[in-house]
């Protein structure tokens, strides 16, 4: 692998996040500690950093696991959560930031908001206007859920459980979404990342990035967006400011995931059966794991203690060692 850095301005690498934060140091490697038996498809994962369980989703259901099942093989869920129908399929999901609620979204007319404690259960169902969620993101204060269909955002406001607004999108580019402050970003097969005003509705920035786009991300401090590319370039862009930068993998690649740790000094890339993880802000590769089969999708837990990738019928469970 090697990594290119073309800045548009003269910085020799992005400063992620900024240098008043106090950042834990990255880990120089990961160690394979368990496997979770989901049984099908892994299409989206969530580890909580406070209490160690993962959420494994799929097909019909999600699967919770506590810690003791992250450091075994053939260990039983704690709990299965099934969907209102079996015929329904998680593609996204997202952890609350006090991490005790879930939301999720895919094969689905709605996006079930689950309660986690004191034991697992559906909190609602939101009706959704469009038959598959391809991406979910949660604003900073949890007030705020974004949901991407084709050809739409869907804005809702999660305290009270209602749609704000169905904001148009490019239909072909409404693959992936996330926001950051008072802005969010799509992007998809169209090759253009957009960046929109949360409070105006309009679009404020497009960025031709050349490649379709698998992927985004946001650091911590919400100054940067990580997109992952399908030729598995990471493009690195600042909210405010015009500052664009490259990680160059050069791989063709058909899935790929991002994870931007929670103390920002590193961030996680799956590409097809591949993990990079690179430190941030000098894009040192700090290990690479390669798994049997592609991986689907990816969390780190909060704590930085865990990393767990979703793939054709289970999880893997990686200890990040420092």
């Amino acid at each position: 692998m090697t990594l290119s850095l073309p800045p548009t301005l003269s910085s020799s690498q992005p400063p992620i996040p900024g240098e008043t934060v106090v950042r834990q140091r990255p880990p120089r490697d990961s160690w394979k500690v368990g496997t979770l038996r989901h049984g099908k498809r892994v299409y989206a994962v969530a580890v909580s950093g406070a209490t160690h369980r993962v959420y494994t989703c799929g097909s019909g259901y999600v699967r919770v696991w506590d810690e003791s099942a992250l450091h075994a093989c053939d260990k039983a869920p704690e709990a299965q959560m099934n969907l209102q129908n079996p015929q329904n399929c998680v593609l996204a999901c997202k952890l609350f930031p006090d991490e005790q609620s879930l939301i999720t979204g895919g094969v689905s007319q709605t996006l079930t908001l689950w309660d986690l404690v004191p034991t697992p259960r559906v909190r609602a169902q939101l009706a959704s206007t469009g038959p598959m969620c391809y991406s979910l993101a949660i604003s900073s204060d949890a007030h705020i859920c974004l949901a991407c269909f084709r050809g739409f955002v869907e804005i809702w406001d999660l305290q009270n459980q209602i749609l704000i607004r169905k904001h148009e999108v490019p239909i072909y580019g409404s693959r992936c979404v996330d926001i950051a402050g008072n802005k969010f970003w799509t992007g998809g097969e169209d090759t253009s990342l957009y960046s929109w005003d949360l409070r105006s509705y309009q679009r404020l920035q497009q960025y031709n990035l050349q490649n379709e786009i698998l992927s985004i991300t946001h650091d911590p401090s919400e100054e940067w967006m990580l997109v992952g590319l399908r030729t598995s370039d990471i493009i690195i862009l600042h909210t405010h400011r015009k500052e664009k930068f490259k990680a160059v993998l050069q791989k063709y690649t058909h899935h790929h995931s991002l994870k931007f740790s929670s103390c920002g000094s590193y961030f996680v890339t799956t590409l097809d059966e591949s993990i990079h993880c690179l430190a941030a802000p000098s894009l040192q590769r700090l290990f690479q794991v390669k798994e049997p089969s592609d991986i689907l999708c990816c969390d780190v837990s909060s704590d930085n203690r865990y990393l767990v990738t979703g793939s054709k019928n289970s999880a893997t469970v990686y200890q990040l060692l420092y």
